[in-house]
């Protein structure tokens, strides 16, 4: 028994060296990105001036979230157990540092992504997306080298103390959970903070200088656009990987908790783990498949590296289970959660381009009140075919591997996170290539091929908020009944008939709404500030229109930052206190309740605003192409309108509820065993809270 154990813990040091070499691939295409020309002089100041915004913000955000976390760990120190709060902080600084990385390739790319559309489209595209690559790297190689070094040392050091091999895991399973509730925790904060910068500053940005001022979208004479750019690093790129990342981490450590401790096999957990390197190598070789020939499509050839690795992942993923595991309910239990993937990224894909995007831009020909219309009923057709995809798989692992098969679906969703990550964080990297060449006055031919890739971006980043949400779900789902085994609640399940259970679900399908309400709020209110001082700026600075004196833009990075540094505390604070008192006082079968309706909720709200959002900003560039009127136009200046509203749908409340739902559902795993004690505490001297 103990040897067959030792024979499959071979597998965590195959684990650690894969995060090992996963981080030496990126330093790899750091290296090749940063080899490039980073353009003229001009081209670099203005790099360096949104370089420096994004670095200032995060270095603020970090700041500020570090005293909510050094109040968790205390928390969890004296209240839960040492090494969960040790691995807890490991999982923070783990997400700080994947979101640090992807934000410092993608400001050093974006000048060099716009130097080479000077020779041609393929070169621009050969920075962009190896930038966005160090992103999606960055993620599965931190995700998989913190996670497998801190349970190697949990395993390690509770031997030394003198516990079996079978209770060292056990134990170390349990505690490695914090590790995933920290990387949720920096997600919430960076989510929120981010998605309230860079759409505050966009909505003020675009109303001003499109609407009012009749200037080009990143035009160096409106005061916002720098603060546009520094916030498509920090929520597009920095936000979105810390997004995935504890997406990701999540769906690993909920395989673990319901393999030690509900199935009791040590090659079930282990198999997660495998799986996941699958995945990273996958996502690792899948980068050289992204190759151009001259004029194809770029989306065609962004779809041929995501393609790429999923035909190697399902190679690898079949021979490790027939090798290792030997149960081949378990590979398609993984092919559901990526088939189910794939469908809701391309359903993203398809609700936010082509056919469907020009139905939403025909729409301004009568005003912004029909483009809204139309954006909205978009949204809300695109999830139908996500959430029954969704529903199907969810099945379909449960029928082949019980609660454990929800996890590996989970895993399979997520395998390729990499390349996921890698497509969305392209995006900003083409975003900011196009500002650079409109505000270095690059000429039109170098515009022209920076907007193609700017557009493609739009479509990716669909697909990746796609990935992040249908993960979400699964992940949510696959932490749920983690929290369900640890609390007893895996045999007897959740009666929806009890008082306390429904009551549970009422007040867990309120907090999507309640998070969506406070960022909305944030982002208008704080782009409010912007258009006022944009226009203040237009006013009293001589020659700022005329183009002979430079806007103050330090003045508006400022006030984004301001801004969603505060207003960022209250939704990330929800996450934590709302299931603590909804376990406390009600208890632990009101907490299952209180998940649930959080995810059933939540889950639908997401992709609804995720595509809306998308579609309203395609729209907008599809009239910016020359149809229906063209730039300045007025079904042109309609469709801003809609773009303004679709912001901060798609890049503030849509991903901030997939964490939202995953950070409340550790938060009860972790704690659940503390909550039912203070429950039971508060019952025994208020009888009537039983």
């Amino acid at each position: 028994m103990i040897q067959t154990i030792i024979q499959q813990l071979t597998t965590l040091p195959v684990t650690l060296l894969s995060g090992i070499a996963g981080m030496l691939f990126v330093w790899y295409l750091s290296r090749r990105v940063l080899s490039a020309d980073p353009g003229t002089e001009r081209m670099q100041t203005i790099a360096g001036l949104v370089r420096k915004g994004a670095i200032a913000f995060l270095s603020r955000e970090y700041k500020t979230v570090s005293y909510f976390l050094v109040a968790l760990f205390i928390i969890i120190f004296f209240g839960i157990a040492k090494k969960t709060a040790i691995a807890f902080i490991i999982g923070a600084i783990c997400s700080m540092l994947a979101g640090v990385i992807g934000m410092n390739i993608s400001t050093l790319s974006s000048s060099r992504t716009a130097k080479k559309c000077e020779l041609s489209f393929n070169d621009a595209l050969g920075i962009a997306f190896p930038g966005g690559a160090v992103m999606g790297l960055s993620v599965v190689g931190l995700g998989l080298l913190g996670l497998s070094l801190v349970y190697i040392a949990f395993i390690w050091y509770l031997l030394t103390t003198g516990s079996d091999l079978t209770q060292a895991v056990s134990e170390a399973t349990a505690m490695i959970v914090g590790f995933s509730m920290g990387a949720s925790s920096i997600a919430l904060f960076a989510r929120v903070g981010g998605g309230i910068y860079t759409k505050a500053a966009d909505v003020g940005a675009d109303l001003v200088g499109k609407v009012e001022k009749g200037i080009p979208e990143d035009d160096p004479r409106n005061p916002a656009v720098i603060a546009d750019n520094v916030g498509d690093n920090v929520g597009d790129v920095a936000g979105m990987g810390a997004d995935l990342y504890e997406s990701y981490v999540g769906a690993i450590v909920s395989g673990l908790i319901i393999a030690v401790f509900n199935l009791r096999r040590i090659d079930s957990a282990m198999l997660c783990l495998l799986l996941a390197v699958a995945g990273l190598i996958s996502s690792a070789i899948s980068v050289f498949f992204v190759r151009t020939k001259k004029d194809e499509d770029p989306q065609v050839v962004l779809n041929k590296g995501l393609i790429a690795s999923l035909v190697i992942f399902t190679v690898l993923s079949l021979v490790i289970v027939i090798t290792k595991y030997k149960d081949i309910g378990a590979f398609w239990a993984v092919m559901s959660g990526l088939a189910a993937g794939m469908l809701v990224g391309f359903t993203a894909q398809y609700y936010t381009s082509g056919k469907t995007v020009v139905g939403v831009a025909e729409q301004a020909r009568t005003g912004p009140a029909t483009v809204i219309i139309e954006g909205t009923a978009v949204g809300m057709l695109s999830t139908v075919v996500p959430l029954v995809a969704i529903a199907i798989a969810t099945v379909i692992a449960y029928k082949l591997q019980g609660v454990f098969g929800i996890a590996l679906s989970a895993i399979g969703m997520l395998a390729l996170t990499g390349t996921t990550v890698a497509i969305d964080a392209y995006g900003p990297i083409a975003d900011n290539a196009a500002g650079i060449a409109e505000m270095a006055h690059m000429g039109a031919e170098v515009r022209r091929r920076a907007e193609r890739l700017d557009a493609v971006g739009n479509t990716t980043a669909a697909v990746g908020k796609g990935f992040a949400i249908g993960s979400a779900a699964l992940t949510a789902l696959a932490l749920f009944s983690a929290y369900a085994e640890t609390v007893g609640l895996g045999a007897q399940g959740l009666n929806i008939l009890d008082a306390k259970v429904i009551a549970g679900m009422f007040i867990g399908c309120v907090i999507p709404f309640f998070l969506i309400s406070k960022t909305l709020q944030a982002v208008g209110r704080a782009a409010y500030s912007i258009v006022e001082e944009v226009r203040r700026q237009f006013r009293e600075i001589p020659g700022l229109l005329e183009g002979t004196a430079l806007p103050d833009s330090a003045r508006c990075v400022d006030i984004t930052t301001q801004a969603a540094l505060k207003k960022m505390i209250l939704p990330g604070l929800s996450a934590v206190v709302v299931p603590a008192i909804v376990g406390i006082v009600l208890g632990k079968e009101s907490l299952g309740g209180f998940l649930a309706g959080a995810l059933l909720t939540g889950v639908p709200l997401a992709i609804y605003l995720a595509n809306s959002g998308g579609a309203w900003d395609n729209a907008k560039k599809h009239i910016e192409e020359g149809n229906f009127g063209g730039k300045g136009s007025e079904p042109h200046k309609a469709s801003v309108v809609g773009d303004t509203v679709g912001d901060p749908f798609k890049d503030t409340s849509g991903p901030s509820l997939n964490i939202l739902l995953k950070l409340m559902s550790v938060v009860s795993l972790v704690f659940g065993g503390l909550f039912i004690k203070i429950n039971e505490w508060l019952i025994s001297i208020l009888p009537f809270l039983k």
